[in-house]
């Protein structure tokens, strides 16, 4: 293997730092869901998943984008390529991951179907995704009733449950993508056989543009023709902007034509449709036999203009065992002049070996392994998102009209009309999940760092930009509501990011600071009420976490002091002055605005320390724990104040809350040095939150070294929040439940260490007692940040009441220890996140796929939540690579 081949990842990574670099043009950026989603929610009562549900999808065509098995797109998401399937069996095609709605699933929403992204490489030269698709009838009904007939209490039914897949009856349909050049991809599938007896398979990939015509904004109209002459199978697609494609189809299958266009009739009654071939013509063709539903193709015959086609490739009988294949190229221009001869597979090995080398590592196997799963998930899971609020608030002059609820001030999204977006964006799931969050972006950029910081500093970036950042300054946080709240992450991960490269790239450091200013002015402005330093938040992503709806008001004239808004702003002050020194040392005109930070910061510090009739602060005396405060001002102009004593991951988060000062800040940036030391002379009570040493370095901290240890023995203590697996996010010393009391009314509430037995927050997610990987990042970061000042002198007590005293960063390696532990095989072969699911079993075509969880159970460490989280869930990968290990004890 020659080092040109060795090095070819890199040097496509080199030449593709814009998102729309050539090598960054085709990639997975098609929806694993696009039904059941905000964009295509035309319904007056706002319900999105029965405004256009699963049983629409097949033939109805989507406003905003589109969705498909192991499928790829543009970047502008214009043209798309995907996997349909059909066993013979099945009422309809498969085209689509099946899941159920937040409202038909015991736990909300969830993916029925097992699939898994296997490799990928940044630029998407190489791509590779597993989808295992039943023999027998997919049983819809079944899993709809199931699901009907569970409680909160009990498990989620899974596809495995209802003996579709038993005896492997099944067949594992391998896609598999590598470029030949930025314009050049080639596709191969295969589907074996993993069952006992012969059984019938169609493979049809499908080429289709999405609607762009028919909403009255753009009618201009771009077109795809099948033809079956001069020995050749290829589909030709035309488009405005794109320009021309060729999609080679091997061998010669049946060429079927249709138009993505809304069956009206079937759907809405109407009389007739717009156009003669709609959307669902190929499932009614295949499935149906129904006549004249498309355009069929025959040798040496040409279709007539279409906007969606699908080769047709029937199997009647794959032996046990057997593979079948069938390959594809896409390639820009008139085609190739020999798609399928030796090149072909030529590039298909060169993209495997360059796939290998650029994932090589001297982890062993099974931990490089999850690394490698981890992030092929994590880049699969970027979709191309498009959403411009004014057109959906004010509804299209074609259909689907806006109804009159969207001219309400209080509709959804409607202080928004500014949000206009076109982008490539790395989601959270690419399923439950199939739009972007605010912190959860910020947590891929880390892992996306070890492989792409391009794109990892470009989506920091996208976030701040002038089309999605509100005018007052405000993160979008998701579309379900915009308008909500997400932790203040930006900042740590930017600086994460920054880190990261051998280099230091100011530019991009600057770029980002300047924006998070006027974000950090929007907390300050809209989330501190009263200029207490004590702030309010809302929902801030941990869900269901407190016994109330954060999100939602107090009764009467009480108020939510939130120990999580007030650390997470300590936080955000310090990561704040963290970048304006580091931009300091090289511009001081970032002097001043370092020492607005670091005050910013010894304020809040202040204001969360104090306690007492009147003046309480987030922190407990009593426990020794840092709680919400609800508090409210009475007639005679005191303030009654109350702490809701429930330990959660919101008294965790005043750990996060530190940074090291390192000495060549008073090198280099003595201005800020300077300031500090006037502050402290003027207001000396403010020291404790400032440890120095003699070489100049010194900690600031939210707590004090007293308090962070009292903190920290709960937080290390296995009764209560250290499980085998991680952090806890409530005290299993809850698991009785307790009563609080909050704004005079009773609430219970107590530790579930698995799904959530509520339906706050629609039920989906559980903040209740299980393992979350971002918290658990960010207080393994918080403790390296305390060994590095502390050099092996700080010690903790782990586990609490051990006796076995180790210092702050070999607590972190082993917090570390435990997360990862969640993916590595255990004495009986058994990875703890595979939990009692079918991955578990003894059988290796289940048992070799790693999946990456939304969240785990808080004893047993199973997987819970969306189960394609290779989003924030990805941080494992980080953890693996992390090279900052300690040996002090």
């Amino acid at each position: 293997m020659t080092e040109q081949r060795l090095e070819a990842e890199r040097a496509r990574l080199a030449v593709s730092d814009s998102p729309t670099a050539p090598w960054r043009l085709w990639g997975p950026y098609l929806a694993g869901r696009q039904w059941g989603t905000v964009r295509e929610d035309y319904s007056a009562g706002g319900d999105a998943w029965t405004s256009f549900p699963f049983d629409h999808a097949r033939s109805r065509a989507y406003r905003w984008g589109e969705d498909g098995i192991a499928g790829i797109c543009d970047v502008h998401g214009f043209l798309n390529l995907g996997l349909a399937l059909w066993n013979g069996r099945d009422p309809i095609l498969k085209e689509r991951y099946f899941g159920l709605t937040n409202n038909e699933g015991n736990h909300g929403e969830d993916a029925k179907e097992h699939w898994w992204v296997v490799d990928g490489t940044p630029t998407h030269s190489w791509m590779k995704v597993l989808y295992r698709y039943p023999q027998a009838e997919f049983p819809y009904a079944e899993l709809r009733s199931m699901s009907a007939h569970a409680t909160r209490q009990d498990r989620e039914p899974e596809l495995s449950d209802s003996g579709a897949l038993d005896e492997n009856r099944f067949f594992d349909v391998e896609v598999t993508y590598a470029k030949a050049g930025p314009t050049d991809v080639c596709a191969v599938l295969t589907a074996t056989n993993r069952g006992p007896d012969a059984a019938p398979l169609h493979l049809l990939p499908q080429l289709w543009f999405r609607n762009t015509w028919a909403w009255g904004r753009d009618d201009r109209r771009p077109h795809l023709t099948a033809s079956a002459q001069d020995g050749w199978s290829r589909v030709t697609a035309e488009h405005g902007a794109l320009g021309r494609y060729t999609l080679h189809v091997e061998g010669a299958p049946v060429l079927l034509v249709t138009d993505n266009e809304t069956n009206e009739v079937a759907l809405f009654g109407a009389a007739e449709n717009p156009t003669r071939y709609t959307k669902d013509g190929v499932d009614r063709h295949v499935v149906s036999g129904e006549a004249g539903a498309c355009q069929v193709v025959g040798p040496g015959e040409r279709s007539a203009p279409g906007t969606k086609a699908a080769a047709w490739y029937s199997f009647g009988a794959v032996q046990p065992g057997e593979s079948v294949t069938v390959r594809l190229r896409l390639v820009e221009g008139d085609g190739h002049p020999d798609a399928f001869g030796p090149s072909f597979g030529e590039v298909v090995g060169a993209r495997s070996a360059e796939a290998d080398e650029f994932h090589r590592t001297d982890l062993d196997p099974v931990r490089a392994g999850v690394v490698r799963r981890a992030m092929a998930g994590l880049m699969w899971t970027k979709q191309h998102y498009r959403f411009r609020t004014r057109d959906w608030l004010e509804g299209d002059p074609g259909k689907p009209a806006a109804p009159t609820s969207r001219k309400s001030p209080h509709a959804r999204n409607s202080h928004w009309r500014h949000f206009d977006v076109a982008d490539v964006i790395s989601m959270p799931d690419e399923w439950e999940y199939p739009w972007f969050a605010a912190w959860d972006l910020a947590f891929h950029t880390v892992p996306f760092a070890r492989v792409d910081p391009a794109f990892a500093k470009e989506q920091l970036l996208l976030l701040c930009r002038e089309w999605l950042m509100h005018p007052n300054g405000q993160l979008p946080a998701y579309e379900w509501e915009f308008g909500d709240v997400n932790p203040p992450v930006h900042a740590w991960a930017a600086l994460q990011v920054y880190r990261s490269e051998p280099t230091p790239d100011r530019k991009f450091l600057a770029k980002i600071f300047h924006k998070l200013l006027l974000n950090f002015s929007w907390w300050v402005n809209r989330k501190d009420a009263d200029g207490s330093y004590l702030f309010e938040g809302g929902f801030l992503g941990m869900d269901n976490i407190g016994p109330v709806n954060r999100s939602e008001p107090m009764l009467g004239q009480w108020r939510l002091e939130q120990s999580d808004a007030t650390s997470w702003m300590a936080a955000y002050s310090l990561h704040m002055m963290e970048m304006a020194l580091e931009l300091a040392r090289v511009d001081d005109s970032y002097e001043d605005v370092a020492t607005k930070f670091v005050e910013h910061f010894l304020s809040i510090a202040d204001a969360a320390a104090q306690f007492g009739s009147g003046g309480r602060g987030i922190w407990d005396e009593t426990d020794g724990f840092c709680y919400d405060v609800v508090s409210r001002r009475l007639p005679d102009g005191s303030v009654e104040s109350k702490p809701v004593r429930v330990r959660s991951m919101v008294g965790l988060i005043p750990v996060l809350a530190c940074a090291v000062l390192e000495p060549w800040v008073d090198a280099e940036v003595p201005g800020f040095t300077r300031r500090l030391e006037h502050l402290m002379a003027r207001r000396p009570e403010l020291a404790r939150f400032i440890t120095r040493e003699p070489d100049g370095r010194a900690l600031l901290s939210l707590l004090d070294e007293r308090k962070l240890r009292l903190v920290l023995t709960r937080m290390l203590d296995e009764g209560e929040f250290l499980s085998p697996h991680g952090i806890r996010s409530l005290s299993a010393a809850h698991r009785e439940g307790l009563e609080v009391q909050i704004a005079d009314q009773e609430h219970r509430m107590g530790y579930e260490p698995g799904e959530s037995h509520t339906p706050m927050f629609g039920g989906n997610s559980n903040w209740r007692g299980p393992v979350w990987f971002p918290t658990n990042a960010l207080l393994v970061e918080a403790l390296r940040t305390i060994e590095s000042f502390h050099r092996g002198r700080f010690h903790v007590e782990l586990p609490t009441r051990s006796q076995r005293q180790v210092t702050a960063g070999r607590a972190a390696d082993e917090l570390v220890g435990r997360l990862v532990s969640l993916f590595l095989p255990d004495s009986d072969g058994r990875r703890p996140s595979d939990g009692k699911r079918v991955e578990s079993t003894d059988s290796p075509l289940w048992r070799e796929h790693v999946t990456f969880s939304e969240y785990f159970d808080g004893d047993t460490g199973e997987g819970l939540g969306a189960t394609h989280q290779t989003g924030w869930t990805a941080l494992v990968a980080s953890l693996l690579t992390d090279r900052r290990h300690t040996t002090n004890q």
